[in-house]
Parts: C-alpha cells; sequence; structure tokens
C-alpha cells in the first residue's frame, strides 16, 4: 500500500522507504498474517488498509529493524512486535534505476513483552519441533 498522504513534484522520482539495503515501495498482507495480526497483536483495527498503514508508518519512522544481525526474514517492530516478512522484486517502477522491493508480510509471531519465547527464536522453534514430534510419537503408539 502506497503512502496516500505523497505528493510528488517530479514522477520521475520514485517514492521508497529504506529497510537496511532495501527500498520499500509497497507493503503486501497475507491473509494469514491478517489472521495472526488478529490474533495475537490486535482485535480493533485489523482490516489490511489498518495493518498496512501501521507498517508504513513504522517504515518510515525507521522503527522497523531486523531481528537477527544477518536475517533478513524475521524483523522488530517497535523493539517488541515479531513478524516475518519476505522480498519480491517491484517491476511497477521499471525506469527509476534502483531495485525497488516489495514487503510481503508473512505471519506475525506477537509481542515479545507478551510471549517471552520470542526473545530468543532459536530455541523456540526447537522447542515447537520437539513438542511436535513427541506429539507425532504418541499419536503412532495409540494407533498400534
Amino acid at each position: 500500500m502506497r503512502d496516500k498522504a505523497a505528493h510528488r513534484s517530479n514522477n520521475c522520482e520514485p517514492y521508497y522507504v529504506a529497510l537496511g539495503d532495501k527500498k520499500i515501495t509497497d507493503i503486501v498482507i497475507t491473509n494469514h498474517a491478517r489472521i495472526r495480526w488478529t490474533d495475537r497483536v490486535e482485535n480493533q483495527k485489523t482490516g489490511y488498509d489498518d495493518i498496512c498503514d501501521f507498517l508504513w508508518s513504522k517504515l518510515k519512522e525507521g522503527k522497523i529493524k531486523s531481528y537477527y544481525k544477518n536475517g533478513e526474514d524475521v524483523y522488530l517492530v517497535d523493539d517488541d512486535l515479531v513478524m516475518v516478512a519476505e522480498f519480491t522484486p517491484d517491476d511497477s517502477e521499471p525506469f527509476t534505476g534502483h531495485r525497488l522491493q516489495r514487503m510481503i508480510i508473512v505471519t506475525f509471531l506477537g509481542r515479545m513483552s507478551e510471549t517471552i519465547e520470542l526473545r530468543d527464536l532459536k530455541s523456540y522453534y526447537s522447542w515447537l519441533r520437539h513438542s511436535r514430534r513427541m506429539t507425532l510419537i504418541k499419536n503412532s503408539r495409540k494407533r498400534r
């Protein structure tokens, strides 16, 4: 969603917001991310436009940063909200000369202030894998 209040004096200038070495021109929210937003973040403003407006304003303020030092898929919003994003090239403006990208929000993992496990994602994911594996083992024993 492009910034609705942006007024460019020259149409040849690209409009983007920098996130690290990426130049973001558009934000796309997946259906799964919207459902996770409703479940884990907020239940008042749950529309696609509301989420895009929130993220776009945080991008412009510089309050979105990478969760890992070298990672490119997990990001922190206001040092609290953890989200997973992917990037695709934005070919809608081919004459700009910049590598513009579209940010696709895959999911929202939640707030670190509410879910303490999100402070260390590697151990959290290993715990999830272990618990799922144990559940599968228990279920396979019951079927025999």
